[in-house]
């Protein structure tokens, strides 16, 4: 589950509406009319992603692409290290996550339902993985939007995933919400910053900071489900947070 708030006053109980609209290689999801978030699904792309994911104050609460990190694409999922190949980071041609299909299963009121599935390729290798995602969007009030995922990974082959910090969801932030430009990251044992929330296990990350006035962010919440549960987590003050087990295998 993620969620994404800030703090707005005299905020309205009324019920919001949720909407999505497919295109050629995206899908936009809309709040009261307003954009939240769009699933980029291009085959162009290293990866499935959303971009932008807006805030209650309409400005992304992530960051699209990076100098440093280019391979940081807003709010993504993906794995280094699957059998020789790398589902991760830029270049096409070390894998790719491509979308076979996405569909919307429900629009129009208090929720927004995706199904997508995607399968993981490279050149010169058998696919290892297929994924499938149901991917449900809410809106708890006009300060809170909520994003559950639910994703299986069928592997295809004998899988082997090295260790590697670069795994499953990731978020990065928008550079004004950054620790560095004086946001906070915390958890939910009260441990804040990188020094704080690196390595440790936690059930949640929040990440959030002001601007406009407002303060606002997002946060990653494991589901008690989860084999690794809760897991260690990767985090950076620069603006990057993911719970990442791949990293401290068990």
């Amino acid at each position: 589950m993620i969620l994404f708030s800030c703090n707005v006053n005299g905020q309205s109980t009324k019920q919001a509406k949720l909407t999505a609209e497919k295109f050629d290689n995206r899908i936009e999801i809309r709040i009261n009319k307003n954009l939240f978030t769009t699933y980029i699904l291009s085959e162009h792309e290293k990866y499935p992603f959303f971009f932008p994911v807006n805030g209650p104050s309409k400005a992304s609460v992530t960051s699209m692409r990076n100098a440093n990190y280019p391979h940081h694409s807003s709010l993504f999922f993906g794995c280094d290290r699957v059998n020789g190949g790398n589902y991760w980071q830029e270049g096409l041609e070390r894998g790719q996550i491509v979308s076979l299909r996405a569909d919307i299963i429900e629009s129009g009121n208090e929720k927004v339902v995706i199904e997508n599935e995607n399968i993981w390729k490279r050149p010169g290798a058998m696919s290892p993985i297929k994924d499938f995602r149901t991917i449900t969007v809410s809106a708890a009030s006009e300060s809170m939007y909520q994003i559950d995922f639910e994703i299986t990974m069928e592997m295809l082959l004998d899988v082997t995933i090295e260790k590697n910090n670069h795994s499953l969801l990731s978020i990065r932030m928008d550079p004004d919400l950054a620790v560095i430009n004086g946001g906070t990251m915390v958890n939910a044992e009260g441990d804040t910053q990188e020094k704080g929330t690196f390595g440790k296990n936690s059930a949640w990350m929040d990440y959030h900071g002001k601007r406009m006035g407002k303060y606002e962010g997002v946060a990653i919440l494991q589901h008690p489900s989860n084999k690794w549960f809760p897991s260690k987590w990767f985090t950076r003050d620069y603006g990057f947070f993911s719970p990442t087990p791949m990293y401290w295998p068990e």
